[in-house]
């Protein structure tokens, strides 16, 4: 089968992305499949335009040899998008639409902006092009914090009490502190910041508004830190064991995320079975109201207090590095991470 695993792009996530394709890209490789990974903003290396795409797949090349592993911040953005032509508009790079028409299946290991918000989806489902992950629709519905937790909230799942503020709009704080501050369109922790005072409150407002027309006032909720992987391979949404996720530093951020030894995480998580059993359904709810299909991952806080659950979010397009939280919980489940790979695969193959 001929597989282009899409990666990179134009996100704060860009770095992971890199990871998550190559970890995906191996894989594929080690089922016998024939799979390229190309960068989906700057497109295929100049050396390889020239080449038929027809003639690209199953030729003896290492797509991934130029990929470091991922730096303790968030890429510079601009200094790549000063690496491509700026003649060549449109966010898929040089080569990548032929590419994608040639391939059996794209499989999107893009994270973030252009990746999870459904337009790459539209775009691949007007050409006919069979990808891997949700829809267009669900897709942008989980991109949007706000629109994600009303849809959460409507159907009976509990998420923390806040407001969105947007660009202009009064930015008194009416949530109360502690609070959280965050990006309504980010990924990976990138733009979310944890405020004690006003002055950080203030601070953190002005950097979301960097990153985002859109800010998140959220209630600060002290507990601990689960998520959840739900499928629907065999009709149904079906959550995976769930994991707890204990992060070295203050909350679960882009450094704890992505560089080893910032988290501990166990799986499955030391829990109740009775409050398992709610996690679970909650997530497995949640996957239904928001219309996602094929996986997804659904985070969650208990309150120290309480013991109360609350739903974050829901990410469409989960990492795969080696410490990403998906293949953890498959492998909690006796699925490797080379067999979910494929499984992601062949369930885009079905759904054609």
């Amino acid at each position: 089968m001929k597989i282009l695993v899409l990666a990179g792009g134009i996100s704060t996530e860009r770095d992971v992305s890199f990871v998550s394709g190559r970890c995906v890209y191996e894989a594929l490789l080690r089922k016998g499949h024939q799979v390229i990974m190309a960068d989906a903003y700057l497109g295929l290396p100049g050396s390889y335009t020239d080449i038929p795409c027809s003639e690209l797949f199953g030729r003896d090349i290492n797509w991934t040899e130029h990929i470091e592993g991922i730096s303790e911040t968030a890429p510079d953005l601009d200094s790549i998008k000063a690496m491509r032509d700026p003649s060549y508009k449109g966010f898929l790079g040089p080569g990548i639409v032929e590419l994608c028409r040639e391939a059996d299946v794209v499989f999107i290991a893009l994270h973030g902006e252009n990746g999870e918000n459904g337009k790459l989806q539209a775009y691949l489902d007007l050409e006919g092009i069979t990808y891997t992950g949700t829809d267009y629709i669900s897709s942008a519905i989980c991109m949007n914090k706000q629109l994600s937790k009303e849809l959460l909230a409507y159907n009976g799942i509990p998420v923390p009490r806040g407001r969105v503020i947007r660009r202009g709009e009064d930015r008194t704080n009416t949530v109360g502190l502690p609070c959280v501050v965050k990006v309504c369109g980010g990924g990976s922790s990138v733009g979310v910041y944890i405020c004690h005072d006003s002055a950080e409150y203030d601070r953190a407002v002005d950097e979301a508004f960097m990153l985002d027309d859109n800010v998140i006032v959220e209630e600060y909720i002290g507990g601990r830190e689960f998520s959840v992987c739900v499928t629907d391979w065999e009709g149904e949404p079906k959550a995976l064991p769930i994991i707890e996720i204990a992060p070295t530093g203050e909350f679960y951020d882009y450094k704890c995320k992505y560089q080893e030894g910032a988290t501990v995480e166990t799986c499955p998580a030391d829990l109740p079975d009775a409050k398992a059993a709610q996690m679970s359904a909650y997530a497995e709810r949640g996957f239904a109201a928001l219309k996602l299909h094929s996986y997804a991952r659904l985070d969650f806080l208990m309150r120290d207090t309480d013991a109360g659950l609350y739903c974050l979010e829901a990410n469409t397009l989960p990492g795969m590095t080696p410490m990403s939280l998906v293949p953890q919980e498959a492998r909690a489940c006796g699925i490797e991470f080379d067999d979910l790979c494929e499984k992601i695969v062949k369930y885009a193959l079905r759904e054609d």
